[in-house]
């Protein structure tokens, strides 16, 4: 009779246990504030994660996460490591899932328009902890745009400026390929059109637009910049363009904020004071904006360009007019800085 009651109490109890295991498993849970991020460590045991997850606020009970960890094991789930946002209470039986899944928290990365290889590695290295000197590595591979642009340099002018979204962890090769299929994706989807008739000049077109993209932040001035570079081409002169001093400078392993008359003279085949051509390859990665005014430069005369102070320039058709110009620049530069 003892024996009896004995195992009619243990059915009972175990029954107790998995009804509150279910129980728990089913009833949304958050031990935190607003939000947390809880990063997992490859090779990490489900006992420890159980635990940090309960440190964290994501679930109340460690066991009945334990549970469902030891049946969906005999069915091969296994629990992967990385960064998982939680910011609303959750059921653990959708943690466990999420886990899983491998549904890790995305950073996002925001490229913007006319960034260089060096200032990608930069953001890459504040925003994931990617290698810089790794990214720069692999952008000198130009294996991958080769179908594209056969004489590239780099990977420069094709790292297509966008916001996207990484995992903790991810590795360069995974970035750059990204960033190459958005580049593809642009071109084949918006600019179908201009591919079509242009490829073979692909790489004249990338470079141009990158310089394009340096000069002004001005969508409507695009086209005509690119109209005075295209022109200044046709007619042999040398394009004068400033980003591509400061470009050639860094790769010469220097930052320069303000160009001297030394910089202008720098043998390299980027400056573009000392060579009338184009630089080897893009100084940067355009946007579409770009792309698309490099494709279509504007028609007409003008064959210099410089800043008004205002986010946009003066245009000239002749270097007398430029003068002209350039002087009232440097009045207005004058009178904007005096106290």
């Amino acid at each position: 009779m003892k024996l009896k009651l004995a195992a009619a109490l243990v059915i009972v109890l175990c029954l107790a246990a998995a009804g509150w295991t279910v129980w728990d498993l089913y009833k949304p849970y958050a031990g935190f504030a607003d939000r947390t991020v809880v990063e997992i460590p490859a090779r990490t045991g489900a006992p420890e994660i159980a635990d940090l997850l309960v440190a964290k606020g994501v679930i109340r009970h460690k066991w009945p996460f334990l549970a469902c960890y030891e049946y969906g094991r005999r069915r091969h789930h296994r629990l992967k490591a990385g960064e998982y946002l939680f910011d609303h209470p959750a059921r653990p039986i959708d943690v466990y899932w999420k886990i899983v899944r491998g549904d890790v928290y995305l950073h996002q990365v925001v490229i913007p328009e006319g960034s260089d290889r060096f200032d990608i590695a930069q953001i890459l290295k504040e925003r994931l902890g990617i290698d810089p000197d790794d990214f720069l590595r692999q952008t000198e591979q130009t294996s991958l745009v080769r179908d594209l642009d056969a004489d590239a340099p780099t990977l420069e002018g094709y790292l297509f400026p966008d916001t996207y979204r990484f995992p903790r962890g991810v590795t360069a090769d995974k970035v750059i390929s990204a960033m190459l299929g958005r580049f593809r994706h642009v071109l084949q989807t918006r600019l179908h059109d201009e591919i079509t008739t242009e490829a073979a000049n692909l790489h004249t077109v990338v470079t141009i637009a990158s310089l394009v993209q340096k000069e002004t932040p001005d969508p409507a001035e695009l086209a005509v910049v690119a109209g005075v570079f295209t022109r200044r081409l046709q007619k042999g002169m040398k394009l004068e363009c400033d980003p591509t001093v400061v470009y050639a400078a860094r790769l010469d392993h220097r930052d320069i904020s303000v160009i001297h008359a030394s910089d202008l003279k720098f043998d390299s085949p980027y400056n573009t004071y000392r060579f009338a051509s184009l630089p080897p390859g893009p100084i940067a990665n355009p946007g579409e904006s770009a792309l698309r005014a490099a494709f279509h430069p504007a028609s007409g005369d003008e064959l210099y360009f410089v800043s008004n102070n205002r986010g946009g320039h003066y245009f000239a058709k002749t270097l007398a007019e430029h003068k002209r110009n350039v002087a009232r620049y440097r009045q207005e530069t004058a009178a904007r800085i005096q106290p």
